[in-house]
């Protein structure tokens, strides 16, 4: 085994320890992970009894929620994460580790996957008490949901990665992650399809991830016929899936030196620094 692969073993090995550390093993994250959850069904519940087209609002609403979790979770809670590794001198001891910038990519890429899935398995579970219809899909539709979801966190992990190496202190990452995610979420049409919008919002939104994640969502869990709202009067499953794996792929090369960079610039001083704003907030 070469040492990236090494560094790629380890980083899904510490993802995971994280994951147990930070979600199973903590009472506050897991209630809290719980409150989420319910927070999220309760929306679809008050729309259950509502239907448009023959089609429960519930459903409809559905993959926009789940939608706007995967992105927040790959863009702005990788970003919150990396700025506070960065102030604790996590990154620089990654960055002191041969192949340790790639090992740490991996590591807060696999605890976003494992985090994002844990809080999506309770959304759906209860969920499927509240939605109707929800019960009624079948095996491909669930296997086109887990490789979006996993696509999408692929896609999305790496930016905000790269936004949060961007940003002076753990403070300042939620601000610079949460306005852009708005605006991406505003024109990428997670809870309706796009083609309201001037043509060229439409064709700014298609070249983010965040489109295409709401895009394949829509696909699992509307009916089919919707598929005439969305531009071209398809779901276009093999585009969702191309520009998905090339913003993984893009992001997963170039999120590394990136963050080597960032660790280079960042001193001793900047990490105490840190450090006493988090103890002062």
């Amino acid at each position: 085994m070469n040492s990236t692969m090494n560094a790629v073993r380890l980083g899904v090995i510490r993802g995971w320890i994280e994951f147990q550390i930070y979600y199973l093993k903590d009472l506050q994250s897991l209630i809290g992970t719980v409150i989420i959850a319910l927070l999220l069904v309760g929306v679809l519940w008050f729309e259950r009894a509502t239907r448009i087209a023959g089609v429960s609002l519930a459903l409809l609403t559905l993959p926009g929620l789940l939608g706007m979790l995967i992105a927040n979770e790959g863009l702005s809670d990788v970003a919150k994460l990396l700025s506070y590794d960065r102030e604790d001198g996590t990154l620089l001891r990654a960055k002191a580790i041969p192949h340790g910038m790639v090992g740490y990519l991996i590591a807060r890429v696999v605890l976003t996957i494992l985090s994002t899935i844990f809080i999506l398995v309770i959304v759906f579970i209860l969920s499927l008490f509240v939605v109707p219809g929800l019960a009624n899909l079948d095996g491909l539709r669930l296997l086109i949901f887990l490789g979006v979801l996993v696509l999408g966190l692929l896609a999305t992990a790496p930016i905000g990665a790269v936004i949060g190496s961007l940003v002076k202190s753990s403070g300042a990452g939620f601000g610079l992650t949460f306005l852009p995610l708005v605006a991406l979420v505003a024109i990428s049409g997670i809870f309706y399809p796009i083609s309201a919008l001037p043509a060229w919002v439409q064709w700014i939104a298609q070249i983010f991830p965040v489109y295409w994640l709401g895009l394949g969502l829509r696909s699992v869990f509307s009916p089919a016929a919707a598929a005439a709202l969305e531009p071209g009067g398809t779901f276009r499953p093999l585009a969702t899936f191309l520009v998905l794996a090339a913003w993984a792929v893009v992001g997963l090369l170039l999120a590394p030196p990136t963050l080597r960079r960032m660790a280079r610039r960042t001193s001793g001083g900047e990490m105490e620094a840190g450090k006493q704003r988090s103890i002062r907030g």
